[in-house]
């Protein structure tokens, strides 16, 4: 066995070893339930949590408590309940969350082990949090209605005119903020405002579609020529519904591209936590080459980051992917995503939301 894996190994079982003498001693002290115990506040997709969460039960005997909300909903209900929160560990789709939390001192460190199972790029830079999996912003595209010549090399072009009423826009999706952060970095605030505005003007009523579930559905039914999205969308459509019946297919933007933008999954403990041992277990359960195969061979279509665990067949290797390099950290909270749309009315909507928010503020 490699050392590397004899080590991963072996730092799960003491972590297990602690958790389990920690639930013997009745839970340390001041902690309100058992160590044997430990409640997730939830802000992935539920398939993917669910297939986590039973297979560290049944390797560990440790319980797992899941609240499954939106990440953004999680993240301000954490920021509220402060040093009270029942919390254990906090697991999202999108590291933004992650980093806000941990930039206002809310986090636990993670334990060196565990970070050391993925690739350094996809943490906290302080270790605040652990990259878990990894998506792939693409375009998604009705080849009924545009053949991939057609297709913009750059996310940049769909605000030109030529995509007027041809797109449609999910700017509440938390998984849009990295694109703007992106876009952002590479050429500037003004850039990115104005970019924003043409996605906004060419998809018209079309602005405010509430999920990327829904504009993987529109574009596959010819309601819109093309949108933009994380691509396991597009794989757990074709899961749920037949390959057959998807009238969609996937492209990816130039090598580099802003829009091009791999998008990291991850999972924290919180500070505050009574459990720390067992929540330490959980998140090196979760990076483990055990962890990652439990992804891999999931519905959850998400590519696995631990290094030699291949992902589900029907994706493309990461490694032969050409994103933006742009990692976790440097995209950061994605508060500048939110700033990009000037009075934070750019995209209200009929539902009266801000479109892009910080679970800091009302």
């Amino acid at each position: 066995m490699p050392k590397h894996k004899t080590t991963a190994a072996l730092s799960l079982l003491i972590l297990l070893a602690m958790a389990i003498g920690l639930a013997a001693c009745g839970g340390t002290s001041g902690s309100s339930g058992s160590a044997s115990t430990i409640t997730l506040y939830n802000g992935q997709h539920e398939q993917t949590t669910d297939a986590l969460v039973k297979a560290f039960e049944k390797q560990t005997g440790v319980t797992v408590k899941v609240r499954s909300d939106d990440e953004d909903v999680l993240a301000q209900q954490i920021a509220q309940e402060g040093s009270h929160s029942p919390a254990d560990v906090f697991y999202t789709e999108n590291s933004n969350w992650l980093e806000q939390l941990n930039e206002r001192g809310l986090l636990a460190k993670v334990n060196a082990a565990t970070l050391a199972n993925v690739p350094a790029q996809d943490s906290a830079a302080n270790g605040g949090w652990v990259g878990v999996s990894a998506r792939i912003s693409v375009l998604v595209y009705n080849p009924s209605k545009l053949t991939p010549s057609e297709l913009p090399t750059s996310v940049l072009a769909l605000a030109s005119p030529k995509w007027k009423g041809k797109i449609e826009i999910a700017p509440s999706e938390t998984d849009f903020w990295p694109i703007v952060s992106s876009v952002a970095r590479s050429k500037g605030d003004a850039a990115a405002l104005a970019w924003l505005e043409g996605l906004k003007a060419n998809a018209g009523a079309n602005d405010d579609v509430p999920d990327n579930e829904t504009l993987t559905s529109d574009v596959s039914q010819g309601v819109t020529d093309l949108a933009l999205i994380n691509h396991y969308y597009f794989y757990r459509l074709r899961a749920e519904v037949g390959a057959g019946s998807v009238n969609a297919k996937i492209a990816y933007f130039a090598p580099g591209d802003p829009g091009y933008v791999q998008n990291i999954s991850g999972a924290a403990i919180l500070k505050s936590s009574h459990h720390q041992a067992a929540a330490q277990a959980f998140l090196s359960f979760m990076t483990s080459e055990a962890g990652q195969n439990v992804l891999a061979h999931s519905e959850s279509f998400e590519s696995p980051i631990h290094p030699g665990v291949a992902a589900n067949p029907e994706l493309t290797p990461l490694s032969q992917l050409r994103p933006t390099p742009f990692t976790p950290a440097e995209l950061g909270t994605g508060l500048d995503a939110k700033a990009h749309s000037g009075d934070n009315t750019l995209w209200s909507g009929t539902s009266k939301q801000v479109w892009m928010r910080t679970p800091f503020e009302p």
